[in-house]
């Protein structure tokens, strides 16, 4: 049995749960979320607690079990708590600035390259090299952000591109040059 999936989710005061068949929508302090969950799994309201059960141990249900808790646990999370991604810029002259609701970034190129915001989210520039992405849907704060970082990836040799905050990049060590 699923972990995950037989773990209750915590359902915080002022968060409201409707189900109608398998479209699950969630209402909080910071907005409503709605999905369509799969037909086969069955969720179960109580007083201040939510549960996923599956029908039966065939392969997938038992996939499905612990990624629809988890789907559940974020729309959750995110009406009350909402999420957010850290991007940096790194490199000589790179530099992003916010105008209106939409970002613009200096990355190198001979153009500015703008960045508008789908429904739900919200760019915030605390300074020219971080850049950070707001919403109460995870799984579109993840493509924007990843939307921006794909503008100009980070690059083995110098490093240089829009990275995420704390983001490892494997640097190479370049030509050695010619032995004597």
């Amino acid at each position: 049995m699923s972990r995950i999936g037989r773990k209750p989710i915590q359902v915080p005061n002022g968060v409201n749960i409707t189900l109608d068949n398998s479209l699950i929508t969630v209402k909080g302090p910071k907005g409503t979320l709605s999905r369509e969950l799969h037909k086969d799994m069955k969720v179960v309201v109580a007083e201040s607690e939510i549960t996923i059960e599956r029908p039966s141990d065939n392969k997938l249900h038992r996939s499905l079990h612990g990624t629809t808790r988890s789907v559940v646990a974020n729309m959750v999370n995110g009406v009350t708590e909402g999420f957010s991604k850290n991007l940096e810029l790194v490199g000589v002259g790179y530099r992003a600035n916010k105008t209106g609701d939409k970002v613009v970034l200096n990355v190198g190129y001979s153009h500015p390259v703008e960045i508008v915001p789908d429904n739900g989210i919200e760019f915030e520039v605390p300074s020219n090299t971080k850049i950070i992405v707001r919403g109460i849907d995870k799984e579109l704060v993840g493509a924007t952000a990843a939307k921006i970082r794909s503008v100009r990836e980070p690059e083995p040799y110098k490093g240089k591109g829009i990275k995420y905050e704390g983001e490892r990049i494997l640097r190479k060590e370049g030509k050695a040059g010619k032995k004597k």
